[in-house]
């Protein structure tokens, strides 16, 4: 799938309900990264491990009950070690329980368009009911990257030190394929071997999903003959030389092949955005007042500014009958010292904008509705 149109550029068994083994753990990475952005919780913050999380099977870090590890140690044993047992303890942490953060990831998932897929634990150890396709792990894959640029960095780490061990990561595509920054493998004896890669080459960034692999070794030599194919056959988006306000070309559809188109009809031409820039400290005090009924949707955060103007065109098209006549506000804004491109459209009032996130969803795109506010300190 190419990660700015959404085209499936190829496709075999797509649909067909899998069990996604430690895939699963994207979803719970994905919920952390959530609960950071929202402030719920920071990379210091401390898990505690219970009898539960201790007791799960490897691969894990073999964390003893009362021990705690912080969030930011967590992430990094989830991406690269794919422990078990800091999966159970991170989701105790944020739900009352494991299988109540298994609901909450199910929501998410169908939210960000996963149609086919059921989380049942936060781990993606066997459970019969707990199941996903490929065409939903490549939609996740793409979420992931675009709804949190700032954490998603850590797919990309080769190795995670832990009280002296150095525990490599499972997906060796981050040095055997070119341009590859993420994002996890998974095992089970039912599922066989899976695979979620991000790759970018010449400003084109595919997702390739594989379920199934025989040995980790054919599942990634398969996953760079896809990948290959595919960066022969798409050609670079153009974007950063051509005016933002050419619409961009419905996908051709192919012979002989399973592609699929997911943009839709051609809109208007989206409207030259404003830049705005602000600053958002990494923390606060300041308190905010909502306006009476105005709202807006932000459908994301990116780091470079053309991945913003992209995804702007793409939720005017994906929500076209409310959005349509409606400008993008690309929004330099600064979360510490990362400086992030936001996207937004403003103006709504409260139905259209609700409205709207309800069709980006059924798209595949992330949306959140929020009314607007004034802050009332020079603090954004």
């Amino acid at each position: 799938m190419e990660e700015v149109s959404g085209r499936v550029l190829f496709s075999r068994n797509a649909d067909k309900q899998l069990y996604p083994a430690s895939l699963a753990k994207i979803m719970t990475l994905y919920i952390i990264f959530e609960e950071l952005q929202g402030k719920n919780l920071a990379l210091n913050s401390r898990v505690s491990i219970s009898k539960l999380a201790a007791s799960r099977s490897p691969s894990k870090l073999y964390l003893k009950p009362g021990e705690s590890i912080s969030v930011e140690e967590a992430i990094l044993s989830l991406v690269t070690k794919s422990a078990n047992d800091v999966a159970t303890a991170i989701a105790e942490k944020i739900s009352v329980s494991e299988p109540e953060f298994a609901k909450r990831m199910t929501r998410k998932a169908k939210a960000l368009g996963m149609s086919r897929t059921i989380f049942k634990n936060a781990s993606g150890l066997p459970n019969r009911s707990q199941k996903s396709t490929a065409r939903d792990m490549a939609k996740l894959g793409i979420a992931i990257r675009r709804d949190f640029p700032e954490y998603f960095h850590y797919f990309s780490n080769e190795f995670f030190l832990y009280k002296g061990q150095k525990y490599k990561n499972h997906n060796r595509l981050l040095k055997a394929f070119k341009g590859t920054d993420g994002i996890k493998t998974g095992y089970i004896g039912a599922s066989g071997f899976n695979l979620v890669a991000s790759t970018e080459r010449d400003g084109v960034r595919l997702i390739g999903v594989v379920f199934g692999g025989k040995t980790s070794k054919s599942r990634d030599l398969h996953m760079i003959k896809l990948l290959t194919n595919q960066f022969k056959r798409v050609k670079p988006l153009q974007m950063a030389s051509a005016s933002i306000t050419a619409p961009l070309p419905r996908p051709e559809k192919k012979d002989n092949t399973s592609t699929t188109g997911i943009l839709g009809s051609i809109v208007p031409p989206i409207s030259k955005p404003k830049i705005i820039i602000r600053s958002i400290p990494s923390k606060s005090v300041d308190t905010y007042v909502k306006t009476d009924n105005s709202w807006s949707i932000q459908v994301g955060s990116f780091s470079r500014k053309i991945s913003a103007h992209k995804a702007a065109i793409k939720a005017r098209r994906s929500a076209s009958s409310i959005l349509a006549a409606i400008p993008a506000d690309i929004s330099l804004v600064m979360r510490g010292e990362l400086p992030l491109w936001r996207v937004r459209f403003e103006g709504l009032d409260e139905p259209s904008a609700r409205a709207a996130c309800v069709e980006l969803y059924q798209s595949g795109n992330a949306c959140f509705a929020l009314p607007e506010i004034i802050a009332k300190t020079n603090s954004l």
